[in-house]
């Protein structure tokens, strides 16, 4: 293994160790104060002797947009606000099924949103620095060849999960935060959204966009990738590489709202 790759890796081990202390160090928090919310409790006794006849207070949208905000339940825009979390919904939340037009406008805000010609720059900038394509060169040159092939692949990929697929198969390609328990329990949550997902109706179903989706997106990534990446362990590869990111990503949704509250004190 070269120096230069094996920098890369551990610029990546680094950056996922970071990215596991950030959420276990949420998750505890968390943990924490459902804990210390549940001991400070009235008694079942105590709370059921509250006279039936008081009506209960309504909550309107605001003010239950304002208790999220306040409790760090709620998604941002933004991870970190770079990133797009367009596709996050916060915990507890109902929202009206997406038509096909706001299902690729989804896609279309992820693919060509500047954070995502950004993180191309990064993708292209690591591939050239490993000779990941030794067809596509070196210098200048070379690198607009990988920066314009890591676009395209975000953008296929991002389409053929989020707007084709789903608008064939009637999914939501957006992800519900589960939002409460424990570490495990939310990272499996998380984990399984790969498999499981929602349909437009609001019922679970499996996750056609997810595991049909990248694999389109592999196989289409042959018509312009070199000769020898055209196989079928290749382009395997690239579709459960693509599935193990979004994978990642989804626990990082999953805990975003914790880490925003507990770590940046709800500064994004």
């Amino acid at each position: 293994m070269t120096v230069r790759k094996l920098f890369a890796h551990s610029r990546a081990s680094v950056a996922a160790a970071v990215l596991a202390v950030l959420i276990v160090l949420s998750a505890q928090q968390v943990s924490a104060q459902q804990q210390q919310s549940s001991e400070g409790a009235p008694p079942r006794d105590q709370a059921t002797s509250t006279p039936q006849s008081q009506p209960s207070p309504v909550t309107s949208p605001t003010e239950s947009s304002q208790a999220d905000d306040a409790d760090g339940t709620k998604q941002s825009k933004r991870i970190l606000g770079i990133f797009p979390n367009y596709r996050a919904v916060s915990a507890n939340t109902q929202l009206p099924a997406l038509s096909v037009r706001e299902k690729f406008w989804l896609a279309t805000q992820d693919s060509f949103d500047y954070s995502s010609f950004i993180s191309a720059g990064i993708l292209a900038g690591v591939s050239q620095a490993n000779n990941s394509y030794p067809e596509f060169g070196h210098g200048g040159t070379a690198f607009g060849r990988y920066y314009w092939h890591a676009v395209t692949v975000q953008a296929v990929g991002n389409y053929m999960t989020e707007a084709i697929v789903p608008s064939l198969t009637r999914e939501d390609p957006r992800y519900y935060t589960l939002g409460r328990g424990g570490f495990f329990k939310r990272t499996g949550y998380a984990v399984s959204r790969l498999l499981v997902t929602r349909t437009d109706s609001g019922n679970r179903t499996f996750n056609i966009s997810e595991i049909v989706g990248n694999g389109a997106g592999a196989g289409i990534s042959n018509t312009y990738y070199p000769s020898r990446e055209r196989t079928w362990t290749k382009t395997g590869q690239k579709w459960l590489t693509q599935i193990a990111l979004d994978g990642a990503f989804n626990i990082l949704k999953e805990f975003w709202p914790d880490i925003n509250r507990t770590v940046f004190h709800g500064k994004y």
